[in-house]
């Protein structure tokens, strides 16, 4: 079978491999659509741990082709998507119940090989059943949708919130639909991309502001302001410098900073230390999607959250080598690989 494989930092592309086999507790799953991460980059990069050799791939559902003899509650020819963290259960953190920050945590896509590929292997207990009937190419959308359904809950929002959202990115978009769904009455996207703030106020945003235009914190937080003295929360979805800068001056005395976009690792920030005792901030970091990812499916499979106009294209195995190397295109949300 086809697979794009991560052969080591800076080297990626698609190779005929052997096609995996399900050991007892395994499923063998036909992908049939995994998405392109800002992950995916750092790791193509080196910016983020890996295992290589591996195929990478970690936002991946498809069919069910094969099961292993232990497997149970899993049919043949039916659809799952899979929760690529696989926490060891037996550490210090699992035991308190931290799974996302296991000791020996192992990523399907990053360590083992992952959804870029015509099938993977998933474990049974990370497979989570989402309807046949539902696109095929929105199951591939659980997996970055539980990422950020955490970094919302840690934000604890409540009806009435005020929010601001840094990145138009689709962890972004994704955030702006959490928060009004979570009660947030006035949500805010800051992103230079002129169709990702339109595409922000369809889906749920009541402003959107340029930071490459004016300055984003006067303009939120400014006596005539979008909301004077500062917003309740600051989710950071971009993963850049400046973004995370901006999260403490945004938030009012008392509001919570939330970090959920992925920095490269070692990359440092300015932040003012007793800005943050002063006005007594909570600032969180927020880890990829311990406990949610059935939550996250049963919100694609509802159609409460719209991950269609997050789609931007499609492409094949072979193509998706060049899109991973290269920057995302102007005005691009999320590309889908379709082996």
């Amino acid at each position: 079978m086809k697979a794009m494989r991560l052969e080591s930092v800076g080297n990626l592309f698609v190779r005929e491999v052997d096609e995996p086999r399900p050991g007892p507790d395994d499923l063998l799953v036909r992908v049939e659509a995994c998405g392109i991460c800002g992950t995916d980059r750092h790791l193509l990069l080196g910016e983020f741990p890996s295992s290589p050799p591996v195929t990478i791939g970690h936002e991946f559902s498809g069919i069910i082709e094969a099961i292993g003899t232990d497997v149970r509650g899993f049919e043949i020819g039916g659809r799952i998507t899979g929760d690529p963290n696989i926490s060891c259960g037996r550490c210090p953190q699992c035991m308190a119940g931290r799974v996302n920050l296991c000791r020996n945590l192992q990523a399907i896509g990053i360590h083992r090989d992952g959804g870029f590929a015509e099938y993977v292997i998933v474990p049974q207990k990370q497979a989570f059943s989402i309807p046949l009937d539902l696109d095929p190419m929105h199951g591939a959308f659980c997996e970055p949708l539980a990422c950020c359904l955490h970094g919302v809950d840690m934000a604890e929002i409540r009806t009435g919130s005020s929010v601001v959202v840094l990145g138009g990115g689709v962890i972004g978009l994704l955030v702006v639909q959490l928060a009004r769904l979570a009660g947030a009455t006035t949500v805010i996207l800051s992103t230079r991309q002129e169709s990702k703030r339109r595409l922000a106020e369809e889906l749920g945003a009541t402003a959107s502001v340029d930071p490459s235009s004016s300055d984003i914190i006067e303009e939120i937080t400014g006596p005539n302001g979008l909301v004077p003295g500062g917003v309740d929360v600051v989710i950071e979805c971009a993963g850049v410098a400046e973004t995370v800068e901006q999260t403490t001056r945004l938030a009012k005395a008392g509001g919570t900073v939330v970090i959920l976009g992925v920095m490269p690792q070692g990359a440092k920030v300015q932040i003012e230390p007793f800005d943050i005792l002063f006005r007594e901030l909570r600032v969180l970091g927020s880890f990829i999607n311990p406990f949610v990812h059935r939550r996250a499916a049963d919100l694609v499979a509802s159609g409460a959250i719209n991950v269609e106009k997050l789609i931007s294209r499609r492409v094949s195995l072979d193509e998706a080598p060049d899109v991973v190397r290269n920057p995302a295109r102007a005005g691009e949300v999320k590309v889908l690989v379709v082996p």
